[in-house]
């Protein structure tokens, strides 16, 4: 008996957010919105978007002892996370400098801060969340070291799911491990080293499947997912929403996805929920505050 469904490991970031009608170009300054603050980070996205659909979350993770990462402890808690992975200090909490325009569009810069001091030894003495955990996910905001550190020490029967993302060429030992890998484009470009990559989802698709993942998905934005399992390729469709933020959606499409897979879902049923869980976080600003209950999913 596992008591988590979902223990997420990596990063937690303050989001400071500014509204643009226009990203500026090299040298330029444009004037935005006032700014906000809201809680995020890939690691923390994921942990709280699983459990507003109801999973057994837990997140291993390291914030500075400031404002900022009471701030993120306060959000992981009233989502229902278990903040005991959650350690502080050691430096300040990560920030990420977003930009949004009128489309919903973003760009991101982020300060790692504390998020680059989650060591292996981190990891190591976390080893009984591990044991608990039925399916553990992270990504790159973390070291990688930290990330391999994760791999070998993932118990026997427990599913590794991973969002390389900021994306880098990745150990082949991380690679097998990944049950499964989940990319957009420009993920997917970057681990096939782009040219000879293909133009097509299918391709990419197969492409990383021979690098060593057990499974693939590939993240299509409004056209849904693309998920492989060696067997064969199949589309997965999305909802259609008017987007208003889309800061945080591959978040909730990961932790939507990895939740569902430790139920016993098969990949293309949990990537079809996952995207109904992505359109639904877009419809709102911010990434955490707009992730949606499982009643809200079901609504669309």
């Amino acid at each position: 008996m596992y008591d988590y469904d979902l223990l997420v490991v990596g990063s937690a970031n303050a989001d400071l957010v500014i509204g643009v009608e226009r990203r500026p170009g090299a040298g330029e300054t444009v004037l935005g919105s006032d700014l906000s603050v809201h809680p995020g980070g890939k690691g923390a996205n994921q942990a709280v978007a699983a459990a507003r659909l109801g999973a057994r979350t837990a997140l291993l993770a390291r914030v500075g002892d400031d404002g900022h990462g009471r701030l993120l402890l306060d959000s992981l808690r009233s989502a229902g996370v278990d903040p005991a992975g959650v350690l502080a200090g050691g430096a300040p909490t990560g920030v990420a400098l977003i930009t949004v325009d009128p489309s919903g569009d973003n760009s991101i810069v982020v300060s790692p801060g504390a998020n680059a001091r989650l060591t292996p030894a981190d990891v190591r003495a976390a080893e009984g969340l591990l044991r608990a955990s039925r399916v553990v996910s992270t990504q790159l905001e973390i070291p990688l070291e930290t990330v391999e550190e994760v791999v070998r020490g993932l118990p026997s029967g427990t599913r590794f799911v991973l969002n390389p993302s900021p994306p880098r060429p990745l150990p082949a030992e991380v690679l097998a491990a990944c049950d499964p890998l989940i990319v957009n484009e420009h993920e997917a470009r970057v681990l096939l080293g782009g040219a000879g990559a293909g133009e097509e989802p299918e391709d990419w698709a197969r492409g990383l499947l021979a690098l060593g993942p057990r499974s693939v998905v590939v993240t299509l934005g409004a056209e849904g997912a693309l998920v492989h399992d060696g067997s064969g390729a199949t589309r997965v469709a999305s909802v259609k929403v008017d987007a208003v933020d889309t800061t945080g959606a591959g978040d909730a499409f990961t932790a939507a996805l990895a939740w569902r897979l430790g139920t016993g879902a098969s990949l293309a049923e949990a990537a079809g929920y996952a995207a109904r869980v992505g359109a639904a976080a877009v419809t709102k600003p911010g990434a955490q505050e707009s992730y949606p209950t499982a009643e809200e999913v079901r609504a669309l």
